[in-house]
């Protein structure tokens, strides 16, 4: 490996950067072939191709390759937030309901610890609200998705908080009385 990982990483960014003009599948090899660069079992490398398969539509290809770069966990946080986040989606794509719900929850609860930090935080309870709503939780998922949205609001942050809030707690009530 001749080149740092900085200038590995410049070389990436240019062929993202090609999405829109060329072919998934061109795209696939050039991530491929610049992962080839890096050393065996290299976790951003394991990443990135698990990333251009998942932008490919190839989520069954790109599954083991995100398990593998989290496994490594050598992945600094923001990458492995996107990996997690990635993975459950791509796992939600793939019917996998209930381990999509299960990282992306584990995810969220990683954002309690302040050395982790809170990058992607939002992004990770989107993916989390799309997963309820593949799981028929439409009332969950809407409510997440408010109180996500809330502080981002110019106005109205605690009423739209609050309702989301009462909505899921008379939710909860009905359906432990059926």
């Amino acid at each position: 490996m001749s080149q740092s990982l900085h200038e590995w990483e410049q070389q990436l960014t240019a062929l993202w950067q090609q999405i829109d003009v060329i072919a998934p599948a061109q795209l696939v090899a050039a991530v491929d072939a610049l992962a080839a660069e890096r050393p065996e079992g290299d976790a951003v490398a394991l990443f990135e191709r698990a990333c251009v398969r998942d932008t490919s539509g190839l989520e069954a290809e790109a599954e083991p390759l995100y398990q593998a770069a989290l496994a490594s966990a050598s992945l600094d946080p923001y990458r492995q937030a996107r990996a997690s986040i990635q993975l459950g989606s791509s796992l939600r794509l793939l019917g996998q309901l209930d381990e999509s719900e299960r990282l992306i929850s584990a995810q969220l609860q990683r954002y309690a610890d302040p050395a982790y930090g809170t990058a992607l935080h939002d992004e990770t309870r989107a993916i989390l609200a799309l997963t309820y709503l593949a799981q028929g939780r439409a009332v969950e998922a809407a409510c997440l998705a408010l109180t996500t949205l809330a502080p981002h609001l110019s106005r109205y942050n605690r009423s739209v908080a609050g309702n989301a809030a009462e909505i899921l707690k008379n939710a909860a009530l009905a359906s432990s009385w059926s």
